[in-house]
């Protein structure tokens, strides 16, 4: 905190957390379109989902580039633990990104006798971004072997059965953004398919959602003391009793006439998950000894790059408004942006 009674480093990791959950929300449609890829085999359906992201798709990856910017700037030492920690999963990660987004280009250009390759390369690297994604995630809330500000465990610690079932919650997640974003831009009998996949892939992350939730307090007990000690249990109950209100209204407007409520009532679902998280790790930014304090930069240096930051946070926030707003609507057969 410096001398006028600005929190720096709170400032510089809620910055963080909305990175991470814009990434979280716009890319997760994308990569769970190439997780739908397989339940629909003909070309025509294929690019009518990849054309509803194709003029935004790439920018929505600037939200993983700030937040990991973000965590660099303003928290190196939890920067150069997270890396060394989850170095494996992350590179896995940024493969499964580069084939998806090599194959998303190429496949438009491809004849039909290599379309199917760039088709599984599209597959193939959104669920293993996704995949490793999740596995980060669960190695993350286990927590992470920290001794003189430096990372203290091995290699594979981020391997765990914990870690390998949030991969799949996330899969899950991601392919109910990806089905709830189809049925608000297309049209026709694949809107329809999608709903049925929707409400079968919704009570999916329901499970997901409710197994994690029993699994870490149980595994942890700062995770539990958290969130069932007085008052704490009063204060936070309303995040269980509106997960429970999304999921009933997203399953009563999988029924409905409005093709958008689907997608809204996901994005809630997905921002009290991303809630819940927040309260079990709240105040470590590297769980369970590098609190946010802790492993902040110094003053001089979070206040310059805030300044930064200020300047192209409402920058990136109106052109990307500006890019949904003009390919706003739904995408029909043959309308394309290649």
């Amino acid at each position: 905190m410096n001398g006028v009674g600005i929190d720096l480093p709170i400032i510089w990791a809620v910055i963080i957390l909305f990175g991470v959950m814009m990434y979280v929300v716009m890319d997760g449609f994308d990569l769970g379109i190439g997780l739908l890829f397989p339940f629909f085999a003909s070309k025509d359906d294929r690019d009518v989902m990849m054309n509803t992201v194709a003029p935004v798709w790439d920018g929505n990856e600037t939200w993983l580039v700030l937040g990991g910017a973000g965590l660099l700037a303003a928290f190196p030492m939890a920067y150069a633990v997270v890396l060394s920690a989850f170095y494996l999963p992350l590179i896995l990660m940024l493969i499964g990104l580069i084939f998806r987004g090599v194959a998303f280009e190429f496949r438009f250009k491809a004849s039909d006798e290599t379309r199917r390759w760039w088709d599984w390369a599209f597959i193939g690297g959104s669920a293993v971004a996704t995949f490793f994604q999740g596995v980060t995630l669960g190695g993350f809330i286990e927590g992470v072997p920290v001794h003189d500000g430096r990372y203290a465990g091995g290699a594979l610690d981020w391997f765990s059965a914990f870690s390998l079932f949030t991969g799949c919650g996330l899969l899950a997640t991601y392919a109910l953004l990806g089905s709830t974003w189809l049925i608000m831009k297309t049209e026709g009998p694949l809107l329809l398919r999608m709903r049925q996949l929707a409400r079968t892939l919704a009570w999916l992350l329901l499970l997901f959602i409710a197994a994690i939730s029993l699994w870490t307090p149980l595994a942890h007990e700062r995770v539990a003391e958290r969130w069932f000690s007085w008052p704490n249990l009063a204060w936070f109950m309303p995040v269980p009793l509106l997960v429970a209100w999304a999921m009933w209204r997203l399953s009563k407007s999988l029924s409905g006439r409005n093709d958008a409520a689907p997608f809204v009532y996901t994005l809630v679902l997905v921002f009290l998950g991303y809630t819940g998280l927040g309260i079990s790790l709240w105040p470590y930014i590297v769980p369970p000894s590098l609190t946010i304090h802790d492993a902040a930069g110094p003053p001089q240096s979070l206040g310059f790059a805030l300044v930064g930051a200020l300047l192209i946070i409402p920058l990136i926030l109106m052109y990307t408004a500006w890019g949904y707003w003009v390919f706003r609507g739904k995408v029909r057969r043959g309308e394309a942006y290649h």
